[in-house]
């Protein structure tokens, strides 16, 4: 009786072994293995760590867009980045072998960044409607339009500054560009109205939006990225170099008014003569010095017009820029006279200081 009770027991706790062995066979298959990014995909191509979510919410925004003949493109900074290292192979790649596998979308992100330049788009009102129908939830985000704070009647006039549509866990974040008065792209500030519900996304990791931003308006090509048709900047670095210092700081209008409320804005033919050629002055040097990756600031009287009053002082009759002097180059000199800004005068030591005193407009 004794040998037959010492044979059950071991069968019972071979078996309970066993069992107990398969369950942490299972428990790491179907939890462990998904935690640790090993169970994401399992679409064919898919690579250890990757998520096709992302890949479905941006193809679904791209049919979207594409379906309403909205041009958007991409300035995601971190698929930017990828696109741009792996630039040659990229363009390479034909649409067939591109589906192959998700090297970019597929990257754990929260958000997918586009842009959109306002005034291509025709009907916003309708591909609102068309996004919601498709499963998207919008957000849409609004502010005044700060080019209308010269005028009393328009003034408060609110534009589209940002949208935000998700998909499942997935967001794509439209930036909407507007155009300015110097020939760039602007974008406003994505702030959060009262009613906005602060957990329909992760708005802090947002990589637009934070501030206004101004860029140069970009030249555009069309690549195939994981299977799917983008737009993207020609020159992708570029546009990634640009971000860090995209912050703009918009003139103070309504002061700008109230001085010439008390003081009259002088409209002569001269000084609107002066202004237009300043400022093309300005768009020039600041060409030239950007070339040399040079950094540059309004200074002086030049300064003081944009701060006080929006616009160029008339009767200063020059304009000023400053640089540091760690930043100086021997070969600023001929780069200007180059651009057909010859040299006049020059002052102090270069270890000290530099001034260089171009062509002065009279």
């Amino acid at each position: 009786m004794s040998r037959i009770s010492k044979n059950v027991i071991l069968v019972l706790l071979t078996l309970t072994s066993s069992a107990f062995l398969l369950f942490q066979l299972y428990y790491y298959k179907h939890y462990l293995s998904t935690k640790n990014g090993s169970g994401l995909s399992k679409s064919k191509g898919s690579q250890i760590g990757f998520d096709r979510t992302q890949w479905r919410a941006v193809k679904k925004f791209i049919m979207l867009t594409s379906s309403q003949n909205v041009p958007v493109f991409l300035i995601d900074p971190l698929i930017l980045e990828l696109i741009n290292k792996n630039f040659e192979q990229v363009k390479n790649t034909s649409h067939a072998s591109s589906t192959s596998e998700c090297k970019f979308f597929c990257v754990p992100r929260d958000f997918t960044t586009f842009a959109l330049q306002y005034q291509l788009w025709k009907n916003e009102e309708g591909w609102f409607r068309i996004a919601e129908n498709m499963g998207f939830q919008c957000l849409k985000i609004e502010s005044k339009d700060p080019r209308l704070d010269w005028i009393d009647s328009l003034s408060g006039t609110e534009i589209p500054l940002h949208y935000i549509c998700k998909l499942a866990s997935h967001a794509i974040h439209l930036v909407v560009f507007h155009e300015r008065s110097g020939n760039y792209l602007w974008h406003g500030h994505l702030r959060l109205k009262g009613h906005i519900d602060r957990k329909f996304v992760p708005f802090r990791k947002l990589q637009f939006g934070r501030y206004p931003g101004a860029f140069d308006r970009p030249e555009l090509q069309q690549i195939t990225v994981d299977g799917l048709d983008v737009l993207i900047p020609k020159d992708p670095m570029h546009f990634l170099e640009e971000i860090p210092h995209s912050r703009f700081i918009e003139c103070r209008y309504k002061e700008a008014r109230a001085f010439f409320q008390q003081y009259l804005d002088d409209n002569t033919v001269e000084a609107m003569t002066f202004r237009k050629h300043a400022k093309e002055l300005l768009q020039l040097a600041a060409k030239t010095l950007k070339k040399l990756g040079v950094r540059f600031w309004l200074s002086s009287g030049t300064c003081l017009g944009w701060y006080r009053q929006c616009s160029i002082i008339p009767y200063s009759k020059d304009v000023d820029l400053g640089i540091f002097i760690q930043d100086y180059k021997s070969d600023i000199i001929s780069a200007f006279q180059d651009a057909g800004l010859p040299l006049k005068h020059k002052f102090g030591k270069k270890t000290a200081w530099n001034c260089l005193s171009k062509e002065k407009m009279m």
